[in-house]
This record gives structure tokens, C-alpha cells and sequence, in this order.
């Protein structure tokens, strides 16, 4: 239930949780017990201060500055500066669910014991989500090696700078504490560093925008078998897979055969399908495995310290553990097999409209030939392609130096994400263009089709009118690409054609 309490307790947050939490409306409890693991390694913290001297980030200064000692006398006005010296993002805000998530992950990592910040931290930012006091976030401004400029704006906001949304209304950040009942936060020992150093913002984003592309991928199935229904595609090498294949792609051509097997259009006798038609499970399996991998790369994350210094043991020690290279490595994996779904439909999209199956009329015109119809649109198919393969160039191993070469590492993993979204966008957009097509071909032979293709059929007229006239199509493919992604849509595409495992691993709406 979306209002039922979530418990964290250091432990990885699922999909499903992670999607719980974003949606505002969603409670949040800590665990006692992990609360106490984070309280003695705070205490474990406060004892090495007095036993160790000066500690990085907690009695000296940061990055290029860490040999500037911080006094006693200083300290309460250290943290707070740090904090907010660390607000430095511009840019359009990120969404609200993804704030939400970044904070609900930063309070479960630190729930592990290994960050050594106080209880007060974590139970601050639970009770900013609980009251639903979310900081704008503007999303330009980390390296993804610890997301300081994004993170900085959280910490900041919560110590009365800044701005929050407060149920929705965007208002100063002292204002919002105030109505929500909240005093400023004051940092202890180590919250400071611990609220601005974390990838907490990237894991969030990255999370989302797996999940949205899990979606997307959804669509593009639906949209793919329509498609190759509607030019009577043979249902052979999908089986072959289902017999030969791996197991994702077994998976994925025992999803096609049966889709194509319900709809009531006849196959084709043809000797060989074009590669774009017989090769889908090949193609959607490795897409959804990279997807996948990518997911559970951030689950993981949703459990571990990323903090410089961490509490270890009954010990203090230094730690690089803030660089997710792992995660940007496999977001990059699952950009690549975003661009090769794009060439995928592009590939099907110029099949349906050229007619090389089923003898379909060239344009998929209309019987009384006085139509473009179309073929203008393929050069929209040819864009999206392009759109989608430039963005899935890699770019971690961009060299960059920062801090008086202190800081030599970086991922760019939230630049990652933003490229990620920005293919998604182009993919669904394909998929209504696929769509849509699918759409006139069946409507130019008089088919009926019945299952998923039916469904997809139906959702496609509910928005776009058969072809039959040249008109303006922009606004119908800008309309159906968005329906496409709402979650009854998705919901009902997947409830009538599951894949189970996928479905649920991201916790897609019928699986909320």
C-alpha cells in the first residue's frame, strides 16, 4: 500500500521501496537497532577525536584545505559553512521523487554503521520526507564522485538555507521548517561532511531512470510485436530462441510467440524474416539484462557506506569508497543497449513502410493513392536512431583534476543519468511512431487483431485517427509517446502480456 510504513534498516532498498519512497505520501521508520549501529559508530568517531587528533572533514578542512585545523571555538560554524559552501548547483531542479530518494537513500547507507554521523542526521531527513519538506535540488553540479553541489543543497536546506518545497509549494527553507515544525539543524561532529559527501543523488537518479527505461523497453515490446504482426512476421526464430536460446532470450521469445500467436493475424511463409524481426529476442533480452544489471548495481548501493573517513571496526580510517565507477560502468552498458533497441525499431519502422512484407502498400497509403503518407516520417525514425546512439557514447573516463589535484577521479555518473533520460525519451517516441504504423497496416488489410497486439491497436486509435488524409502527426506521436508511459498504460500493457521476473525486479505499476 503506497501510505504503509517503510522501514529502513541499512539493508538494500528495492525497486519497490525506492518507488514507494519517491511517491510523496510514503512514511518512513528507522529500525532501532540500526539506529543504534550508527549511533556507537558516531560515538566510535568522538572517541577518535580525542585519541587521534585531527580527522579530515570533522576538525580540518576539505579537498585542497585539509591541513587547515578547525578549533573547538570554530567548530559549530565550520559545519554550517561547510554545508553551505557546498550549495553551488544550477540548473532545472530535479524531480521531486528523485529528492526524495537521494535523502531516503543517504539515512539508510549511514544506518550501516560506517559513516560515524549522529543519530540526529538520519532521523532529520526522515523527518523532512515525513513531513514532506523536500529541498530543491538543482541538478547541475557533481562529478559523480560524491555529489557535493547536489548533495550540498540538501544539507544546506535542512540548516534553514536554500529553498524546500513544502507539500508541493516552493517557499524559502526557513519558512518551510518552520510551518513543517522543524528547527534549523544544527551539524555535529561529522554530519556536515557526511550530508555533502555521499552519491546519494546519483544513485537516485540512476534509479529512476533505470525504472523509467524499464518502462520504455516495456512499450517498445508491445510496440515491436505489433509492428511484426502487422507484416505477418514468422514466429520460427522466436521459438528456436525459446528452444536454443539463453535464458533471457528464451524468455523474451516465448513472450513474442505467444503475443503473436493470440493476435489473430496469420504469419508469414517466408524463407527469412529481415534480421530486425527474427533477431528481437536477442535484441531485448540483452537490453533488459543490461537494464537489470544496471538496477541491481544501485540496489546495492542503497546499502553501502560511500563516506571519506569511515568507521571500521573500532577504528577510523580513509576511504575511496565514494567513486561509483561500478555503477557508471553499468549505466553506460545499459546506454549502449538503449541505442542498439533504437536501431532495432528504426530497422522495422523502415520495414513497415517500405512494404517488403506482406505486400504492403509503399508509405502505407491509403487504396486511393493520393497520399504521402508515411515515408516523411521515417526521417523522424532516422533522428530518434541518431538521438539515441549519440548519447550512449561513453564518457567516465573523462579526465578531469580538481581540489589541488586531490581529487583525480570522477564518473560523471549523474551526466550518465541525464543522457539515459534523454534516450528514454527518444525511445518512446519510436515506439508511438512504431506504433502508430503498425496501427495502418492493420487497418489497410482490415485486420481485427485480438491480445497485446489488439491492446496496442486499440490504445494507438484511442489518440490517432487512421491515416487516410495527409495531416500534421506531431502532436499525435507527442500525445501517444506520453500515454505510453503513464502508468495505467504500462500497467495494463504488462498485466495482459507479463514478464514476470522484469516486471517485478523494477516493480513496474501492476507490481507496486
Amino acid at each position: 500500500m503506497p501510505n504503509s510504513l517503510i522501514v529502513i534498516d541499512g539493508t538494500p532498498l528495492t525497486f519497490a521501496s525506492l518507488a514507494r519512497i519517491g511517491a510523496s505520501g510514503a512514511k518512513i521508520g528507522i529500525d532501532a537497532v540500526a539506529l543504534g549501529r550508527a549511533t556507537a559508530s558516531w560515538k566510535m568517531l568522538l572517541e577518535a577525536i580525542m585519541v587521534v587528533g585531527p580527522i579530515y572533514g570533522v576538525s580540518t578542512g576539505v579537498g585542497a584545505q585539509k591541513s587547515l585545523y578547525v578549533t573547538n571555538h570554530q567548530l559549530g560554524r565550520f559545519h554550517a559553512g561547510l554545508v553551505r559552501a557546498h550549495h553551488f548547483g544550477v540548473g532545472a531542479p530535479l524531480p521531486e521523487p528523485v529528492v526524495r530518494t537521494a535523502m531516503a537513500i543517504r539515512a539508510n547507507t549511514a544506518l550501516g554503521g560506517h559513516t560515524g554521523c549522529s543519530a540526529a542526521l538520519i532521523q532529520r531527513l526522515v523527518a523532512m520526507l515525513n513531513a514532506d519538506a523536500i529541498p530543491i535540488v538543482r541538478r547541475e553540479g557533481s562529478l559523480g564522485c560524491a555529489d557535493i553541489g547536489l548533495m550540498g543543497q540538501i544539507a544546506s536546506a535542512m540548516t534553514g538555507a536554500g529553498e524546500i518545497s513544502l507539500a508541493g509549494a516552493r517557499m524559502p527553507a526557513g519558512d518551510a521548517l518552520a510551518r513543517a515544525g522543524l528547527a534549523p539543524f544544527d551539524m555535529a561532529h561529522k554530519d556536515a561532511l557526511a550530508s555533502v559527501s555521499s552519491n546519494a543523488a546519483g544513485y537516485a537518479s540512476a534509479f529512476h531512470v533505470i525504472r523509467r527505461s524499464a518502462g520504455v523497453l516495456r512499450a517498445l515490446l508491445a510496440s515491436g510485436i505489433a509492428a511484426s504482426a502487422a507484416m505477418g512476421a514468422s514466429t520460427a526464430p522466436w521459438r528456436s530462441a525459446v528452444a536454443m536460446g539463453t535464458g533471457p532470450q528464451a524468455t523474451i521469445g516465448r513472450w513474442l510467440t505467444r503475443a503473436s500467436e493470440t493476435s489473430g493475424i496469420a504469419t508469414s511463409k517466408a524463407l527469412q524474416d529481415p534480421l530486425s524481426v527474427r533477431m528481437m529476442p536477442q535484441v531485448f533480452a540483452a537490453v533488459f539484462d543490461a537494464a537489470m544489471r544496471a538496477g541491481a548495481a544501485v540496489v546495492a548501493e542503497t546499502a553501502r557506506s560511500d563516506d571519506n573517513p569511515v568507521v571500521v571496526g573500532d577504528g577510523l580510517m580513509t576511504s575511496g569508497g565514494s567513486l561509483p565507477l561500478d555503477v557508471a560502468l553499468a549505466l553506460q552498458g545499459l546506454a549502449l543497449a538503449l541505442a542498439h533497441s533504437a536501431r532495432n525499431t528504426m530497422n522495422r519502422c523502415i520495414l513497415i513502410a517500405n512494404g517488403h512484407m506482406r505486400d504492403l502498400p509503399i508509405n502505407l497509403v491509403p487504396p486511393s493513392g493520393d497520399v504521402t503518407g508515411f515515408g516523411p516520417a521515417l526521417k523522424l525514425a532516422g533522428e530518434l536512431f541518431a538521438r539515441a546512439h549519440a548519447l550512449s557514447l561513453p564518457i567516465s573516463a573523462q579526465a578531469l583534476v580538481v581540489a589541488d589535484a586531490l581529487e583525480d577521479e570522477a564518473t560523471l555518473l549523474p551526466l550518465i543519468v541525464e543522457r539515459i533520460d534523454a534516450q528514454a525519451t527518444a525511445l518512446v517516441r519510436l515506439a508511438a511512431l512504431e506504433a502508430m504504423m503498425a496501427a495502418q497496416a492493420m487497418d489497410l488489410v482490415r485486420e481485427k487483431p485480438e491480445g497485446i497486439v489488439g491492446a496496442v491497436h486499440a490504445f494507438v486509435r484511442e489518440s490517432c485517427a487512421y491515416y487516410d488524409v495527409d495531416r500534421p502527426i506531431s502532436a499525435d506521436l507527442e500525445s501517444l509517446a506520453e500515454s505510453f508511459e503513464l502508468p495505467k498504460t504500462l500497467a495494463h500493457l504488462a498485466a495482459m502480456a507479463p514478464l514476470i521476473e522484469i516486471d517485478r525486479f523494477f516493480a513496474l505499476p501492476h507490481h507496486l
